[in-house]
């Protein structure tokens, strides 16, 4: 059973906090708790101006948003490690050897699917993130009975 759940992503501003806030309200009625960092964060920055507007447009608050560097520390409260793109799996692994197991990529139930960084690309590019995002967060949240 999974208690703590960690999303990661290179900035913790855009991908990261948008699955952890769109994951924390899908799993609201459960006792898992949603958290999100970065492998090098823009630390105590908050969301992306584009990536809080796309969010926010759809009925999420990501209010009180802070972004944060992942430590090993993080990495050892985790019970599932959720990451955007392959080469993140191995960065985590860097970081905390024997986390292996349980990290495994958001897009794992649209064929390993990677989600790629929308920061300074557009609006477009932010949209069509969110939504790669949204059906992989979908995915997991069924999985894990809610």
């Amino acid at each position: 059973m999974f208690k703590k759940i960690l999303v990661v992503c290179v900035g913790n501003i855009c991908r990261s906090p948008t699955a952890e806030l769109l994951l924390r309200n899908a799993l609201a009625t459960s006792t898992i708790s949603v958290a999100s960092a970065g492998l090098a964060a823009r630390a105590g920055e908050s969301m992306e101006a584009t990536a809080r507007q796309v969010l926010e447009e759809r009925g999420c608050s990501a209010e009180g948003f802070i972004a944060r560097q992942l430590t090993p520390d993080i990495v050892n409260e985790s019970d599932l490690i959720l990451v955007m793109e392959k080469q993140h799996v191995n960065q985590v692994l860097k970081i905390a050897a024997h986390a292996r197991g349980k990290v495994f990529l958001l897009g794992k139930w649209q064929s390993e699917r990677e989600i790629q960084d929308p920061y300074r690309q557009g609006n477009a590019a932010f949209i069509h993130a969110h939504a790669l995002i949204e059906d992989a967060v979908g995915a997991w949240a069924q999985r894990l009975g809610h």
